[in-house]
């Protein structure tokens, strides 16, 4: 647990190089060959693995490594593991690696991406809480409307027990949190920067309601780190990674929110986008998605749990309409019905002119309507059956 919590506060989230190192080594032994390569050297720590048989597998990384490690250097010297888990402790808080009960399978889906280490505040078992779930994204810079579609849809989740999972920043992020919230549901907040800082601070108080309602805050940096431009763009990984499917709510063309959707796509999770005014720049991002044909076209809860629907569940039903007259009929009927008189008559012979049909097929068409209660006959010939009349 120590070498996870000295790696995730040594390389910047996401860091590939780091996780292939990792996975070759275990965080242990590789943060012990980042030691001796920037004191000796990568070569020389190449040369000390002789007869393990891992030379091999980082021959491929051999020149990225020696570009890494320069990148790791400067910041070996002032790490101090305990003191950022001694922070974390302060804060109630507790660190998960892959070992962990609580360690979300789904991020083994990144790759050498995948988080070193999650440090989270909050009670629930984190790998419950995002088993089925979805991440709700958009722009802090939303309107009226996306925040009521958010909310809504956050509340519907959470009310058939659905996580909701999106990054504590204004506008979407924090209208999702509060939906969930709102119908007892449970949130899980991803942070940019260490969970003792949520950012924005406005929304300080809205992580700690998710904590008391049982969700939980996540970061892959530790304590004290700030949340850097960079490190948003990687978190919007983790949100797509943790999210059983991902839903853009509502997203400018160049909004962040769309890095979690590609991030989403490229893992092969579900991706649901919701339209907007075809005027708003609000939703112009959306749009892209679904006219690029990277999204499905999302509008309510319904079609939401759609996307997280495995095998055929939780399916949409098909929107009912009203029935009208001759739907179940067949062809030559329906055409018959269409140029049956609604004031006269018409004989059999005028019936099949005007629609197509033999005189045959008329006779044969307008028994069947007259059975159905849609014609009639009088003297003259056929026409409609007056309103309210039924079968003869």
């Amino acid at each position: 647990m120590l070498a996870r919590a000295a790696w995730s506060a040594l390389v910047e989230p996401g860091d590939p190089v780091a996780g292939a190192l990792v996975a070759v080594f275990g965080a242990g032994p590789a943060f012990r060959w980042t030691r001796l390569a920037t004191a000796r050297g990568v070569d020389v720590a190449f040369a000390e693995l002789g007869g393990t048989g891992t030379d091999d597998a980082l021959e491929p990384l051999r020149r990225r490594l020696a570009n890494a490690v320069t990148r790791w250097e400067p910041r070996l010297a002032a790490l101090d593991p305990r003191r950022d888990l001694e922070r974390l402790a302060r804060v109630g808080g507790r660190l998960l690696h892959p070992a962990s009960p609580s360690w979300p399978v789904e991020l083994g889906d990144l790759g050498p991406s995948a988080p070193m280490a999650l440090w989270v505040r909050g009670d629930g078992d984190l790998a419950a809480l995002v088993r089925r779930s979805v991440a709700l994204v958009g722009s802090r810079a939303s309107t009226a409307y996306g925040e009521r579609v958010a909310t809504d849809l956050a509340e519907g989740l959470a009310a058939r027990g659905v996580g909701v999972v999106s990054g504590g920043a204004y506008g979407i992020d924090a209208a999702a949190h509060r939906g969930a919230l709102a119908v007892g549901g449970c949130t899980v907040v991803l942070l940019a920067g260490g969970v003792d800082r949520p950012y924005p601070q406005g929304n300080a108080r809205l992580v700690e309601h998710a904590l008391a309602s049982g969700g939980a805050a996540v970061s892959e940096v530790p304590p004290g780190a700030v949340p850097l431009r960079s490190r948003f763009l990687q978190r919007n990984r983790l949100i797509a990674a943790l999210g059983s499917a991902t839903v853009v709510v509502e997203a400018a063309w160049r909004s962040g929110a769309l890095s979690t959707a590609h991030h989403a796509a490229a893992l092969l999770r579900p991706l649901g986008a919701v339209p907007g005014p075809v005027t708003s720049v609000a939703s112009a991002g959306c749009h892209r998605l679904l006219r690029e044909g990277a999204a499905v076209c999302v509008t309510d809860t319904a079609e939401v749990l759609e996307l997280l629907a495995p095998a055929g569940e939780d399916l949409v039903p098909e929107h009912g309409e009203d029935a009208r007259p001759g739907d179940d009929l067949d062809q030559g009927a329906r055409r018959l019905l269409e140029v049956l008189p609604r004031r006269g008559a018409a004989t059999h012979e005028d019936l099949a002119r005007r629609a197509g049909l033999s005189v045959a097929e008329a006779r044969a068409a307008v028994g069947v309507l007259a059975l159905a209660g849609l014609a009639e006959r009088s003297a003259a010939g056929w026409g409609q059956a007056r309103r309210g009349a039924g079968p003869g």
